[in-house]
């Protein structure tokens, strides 16, 4: 399973984007702010639980998280972050470097019915892990003009 996260330019408050399945249109995404400086380590640019993860390709698994008590996706090895989560939130109080996920927007720093977009995602994912699918996640840029990581 491919999942691509194309993301637009970020605000002062988040980073909006939208995730596709295997190419198709899935839902909403909304991640903290890209602060990605390439050529730069992550510790120079990295400002804790407010930054979104680098752009790139990553192996996604399902586990338990200690912080929501249950089984949920899991972005693995992100050069300086731990415990990247797909999960449900509405605004980038919610995010701490995860992506939150929801059916539409209420302008670009929320999006909302998230459980909704989160109960239709996870099945898919489970299914996928289930037949023994590798699944991955590929994080786009933003191409949009303007489109710069947010210092």
């Amino acid at each position: 399973m491919e999942l691509t996260l194309q993301r637009e330019p970020s605000t002062d408050e988040s980073t909006p984007g939208t995730l596709s399945v295997n190419g198709v249109f899935e839902c909403f995404t909304l991640e903290d702010v890209v602060r990605e400086v390439p050529g730069l380590r992550v510790a120079a640019w990295k400002v804790a639980s407010r930054t979104a993860i680098p752009v790139g390709a990553y192996d996604v698994t399902i586990d338990f998280s200690q912080r929501f008590g249950r089984d949920m996706p899991h972005i693995l090895d992100v050069e300086g972050f731990d415990g990247i989560r797909v999960h449900s939130g509405n605004t980038s109080a919610d995010t701490e470097g995860c992506i939150l996920l929801g059916t539409a927007r209420n302008g670009f720093d929320e999006v909302i019915n998230s459980r909704a977009a989160y109960n239709a995602f996870f099945p898919k994912l489970q299914a996928a892990i289930d037949n023994g699918e590798r699944v991955s996640i590929t994080i786009v840029a933003a191409t949009a003009v303007g489109a710069t990581a947010v210092a």
